[in-house]
């Protein structure tokens, strides 16, 4: 595995709410404003809407927001999150991907936010 490891939501709130780690959401600006955010995560967009172009500062602002903690890597659905987790890794730092994200994997009707995620194990999020 070219980065530390997949950790639960649950294991990812517990790690960051113990301060040994740093939450960081890679989703883009749009998804946080609309889709909803985690209060007191650090916002790095791995790419940027529109048309989902790379954050051409996201290797200065994720080396920022370590602050020589392992990084936890939130994005929709726990895939954009491993390409992000990656890179940091090669950047020097230790990132897990959270497994299925804020909003969950797909269920049977092709929608998310009914099966895993940030939102539905009940974890803290707003969405304004």
């Amino acid at each position: 595995m070219s980065y530390a490891g997949d950790i639960t939501v649950q294991t990812a709130f517990d790690w960051w709410q113990s301060g040994q780690a740093v939450l960081v959401d890679v989703r883009t600006d749009a998804e946080r404003e609309y889709v909803g955010f985690v209060p007191g995560a650090v916002a790095v967009a791995w790419k940027q809407w529109p048309g989902m172009a790379m954050n051409p500062d996201f290797d200065a602002q994720i080396t920022a927001a370590a602050a020589g903690k392992k990084l936890l890597m939130l994005c929709r659905s726990g895939v954009r999150s491993i390409a992000a987790a990656k890179r940091a890794t090669e950047l020097g730092l230790t990132a897990y991907n959270i497994l299925q994200g804020f909003e969950g994997d797909l269920d049977a009707q092709g929608q998310r936010g009914r099966t895993g995620g940030w939102r539905w194990a009940g974890l803290p999020w707003r969405q304004l």
